[in-house]
Parts: C-alpha cells; structure tokens; sequence
C-alpha cells in the first residue's frame, strides 16, 4: 500500500531519514576523529615496522658482507698457513734426508775405519806369527846346524861388529 502524505514532514520515511543524517552526523563528528587517530596510529605503527625491518635487514646485509669478508680472509689465512706448512715439511724432509745422508756416510765412514782398523791388526797378528814362526825355525836350524863353539864365535863377532852398527844407526 502506497500512501501519499499532504506534507513531506508528515512522511515516516522523510523522518527515518532525517534521524539517519543526524546519527550518522554525530557518529561521524565523534567517531571520525576517533578512527582516523587509531588508523593513523596503526600507520605510524606498520611504517615503524617496516622501518625497523628495513634496518634490520640492512644491519643483517651488513653483517653478511663482514661474515664473507671474515671468511675470506680466514680462507686466505688458511691457503697461507697451509703454503707454510708445505714449505716447512719440504724444509724438513731436506733436512732428514741431508742428515740421513750424513749420517750414512758417518756409518761408513765409521765401518770403513773398522775394516782398516781390523785389516792392521791382521797384518800386526800375521807378521807377528810370521816373525815367531821364524823365529822358531831359525832357533831349531841354528841348534841343528852350530855347535858350542860356533856360537861363541858368532857372539864374540856379534859383539866386535856393535859398535859398528851402533854408529851406523
């Protein structure tokens, strides 16, 4: 059913209306200013966020780029060190074997002189045999072959024929 009403301010509807506007203005006077502040507020709030992300995200760059640069440099430490190591083992294995070397010519050098050492006392024991051995066999011709007398007179010669061979030494 549609009624038509003399005057507009008569009409239901004209005064829901009105009513709407009224609230609505209020609500927007005391509310507005109420909801711009906390939508203002959260703004402020996800900028400091995004703010303090940004730096944290500068600081974690930064500390990425001093991270590599540290592992560079211990990398580099690392290729040094292990040079040195290479050179210091090169260094030592030189040294062992010249020391080696050294002390295998000190070894032969040593049984060299035994062999010599050993060889001289061979010859002393076998002239020292060869001269006892004459000795025995001169002794034995000589009983066999003089007598008494013969040898008195090969001692009296012996004897005449020293100072001779005294002076001659």
């Amino acid at each position: 059913m549609h009624h038509h009403y003399e005057h507009f301010w008569l009409d239901p509807k004209f005064w829901v209306a009105a009513s709407f506007t009224i609230f609505a203005a209020l609500a927007i006077k005391f509310a507005w200013g109420k909801l711009t502040a906390m939508l203002d507020g959260r703004g402020q709030r996800i900028a400091a966020e995004l703010a303090e992300a940004a730096r944290l995200r500068q600081e974690a760059e930064e500390m990425l780029r001093k991270a590599e640069a540290e592992r560079q440099a211990a990398m580099a430490e690392a290729a040094a060190m292990i040079e040195r190591a290479k050179s210091e083992a090169e260094r030592v294995a030189a040294n062992a074997a010249a020391d080696a070397l050294a002390q295998a010519a000190r070894r032969e050098k040593m049984a060299m002189d035994r062999i010599a050492a050993a060889e001289a006392s061979a010859v002393a024991e076998v002239r020292s045999a060869a001269a006892e051995v004459a000795t025995i066999a001169a002794r034995s011709l000589i009983a066999e072959t003089f007598s008494a007398e013969d040898d008195a007179a090969m001692i009296d010669q012996a004897v005449t024929e020293l100072p001779k061979a005294l002076r001659a030494a």
